[in-house]
């Protein structure tokens, strides 16, 4: 089991430095932990990874996770230090074009890196050099990403079985429920606070959970996500409680059209932008076009916001192996809205839906 985590980081590891070394690097320094994960496997939270365009590779972290680092990155050396990207920094022999990722660089951390660097070391910035390696999940990752939305579509199926989506109970009681479920079904945690949003409040797309009460005839929007093993997972549903009102299902109609074009649309080779175009186009017929305020989706994965987006100044194609989520809305303001979002593989024929939980119209009674 071991070896086959060693070949994995190794390979992200070898695909960066290709990177790199087209860019005329030497080497590259990174602490940024969702990074320093991704490529070595390392959990701590303080941590680095020194990068060279041989393949060699130097891991830092602090005294606190010397046995971690060790049990984890067992097939790279490991230096004990507080600051390890300065600290991995200094162990670089010049004359060297060492890069580090200047979007998670501070002045100064800039700063603390060029006083460890010797005078023959030129310090480079790079952006989005390791992002783009990311895009394409390799097949671990992809069974990671499934598993994590498996648990949390059961998750949201034992709340809904157990009428904890009801009428007279709050926001935020709901929310908890729902996370507790993760939780107790093995999430780490949750991707991001629980959005669950009911009557007029549905209209908002980012709604915190507060004390309102569910009210009969309400539109209660519930976006999700679980943390397992470092993957994320994300989802909407929008469920009616009580009797639906003439408006309610005009408007899931809209969105639930409008979704179903961006999932069948969203093939490896078509643009990004023209994901987005196939939600819209089905708002904009229905006339809420101007209620559609935000992009279509985005990629997944370590993070829970990563490129691809799906928007309608996006550039570049999906391609196989790439994730993206489907997740158009109408939100009126003081009336209430709709949102639906699955979370999908890209392949090069229809993609994978790893959001199994149904979004057919639900009138929960």
């Amino acid at each position: 089991m071991t070896m086959l985590a060693d070949t994995r980081y190794s390979n992200r590891r070898r695909a960066v430095a290709a990177a790199f070394a087209g860019d005329r690097l030497d080497a590259l320094v990174v602490d940024h932990g969702v990074h320093v994960r991704y490529l070595t496997g390392f959990t701590g939270s303080n941590g680095g990874v020194l990068l060279r365009k041989d393949l060699s590779a130097t891991v830092a972290t602090d005294g606190r996770y010397t046995t971690q680092i060790a049990e984890q990155v067992p097939d790279l050396q490991a230096i004990t230090a507080s600051a390890c990207a300065p600290t991995l920094a200094a162990t670089v022999e010049g004359p060297c074009r060492l890069g580090y990722e200047a979007d998670f660089t501070s002045v100064s951390q800039r700063n603390a890196l060029e006083e460890a660097v010797g005078e023959d070391v030129t310090l480079v910035p790079v952006t989005g050099l390791v992002e783009k390696v990311r895009l394409i999940k390799d097949e671990g990752e992809l069974d990671e990403l499934r598993a994590v939305a498996a648990l949390a579509t059961q998750a949201l199926s034992e709340l809904i079985e157990a009428g904890e989506l009801a009428v007279g109970r709050t926001e935020i009681a709901i929310a908890a429920d729902l996370e507790y479920r993760m939780r107790k079904l093995g999430a780490a945690s949750t991707s991001f606070d629980t959005i669950v949003a009911s009557g007029v409040n549905s209209s908002k797309p980012h709604h915190s959970a507060s004390d309102k009460v569910i009210e009969s005839g309400d539109l209660v929007t519930i976006d999700y996500g679980a943390l397992l093993r470092g993957y994320n997972s994300d989802c909407t549903r929008t469920f009616i409680v009580g009797e639906p009102t003439d408006f309610a299902r005009e408007i899931y109609d809209v969105v639930y059209r409008a979704q179903q074009a961006g999932v069948e649309r969203a093939v490896a080779g078509t643009a990004c932008k023209d994901v987005d175009a196939a939600c819209r186009e089905v708002i904009r017929e229905a006339g809420y076009e101007q209620y559609f305020v935000h992009s279509t989706g985005h990629g997944i994965g370590l993070d829970v916001h990563e490129a691809p987006a799906a928007a309608a100044k996006s550039t570049g194609e999906l391609a196989a192996g790439m994730t993206l989520t489907i997740e158009p809305g109408v939100y009126i303001p003081g009336k209430g809205g709709v949102r639906i979002e699955d979370t999908l593989i890209i392949r090069d024929g229809a993609a994978e839906n790893i959001t199994t939980y149904p979004k057919e119209l639900t009138v929960i009674s």
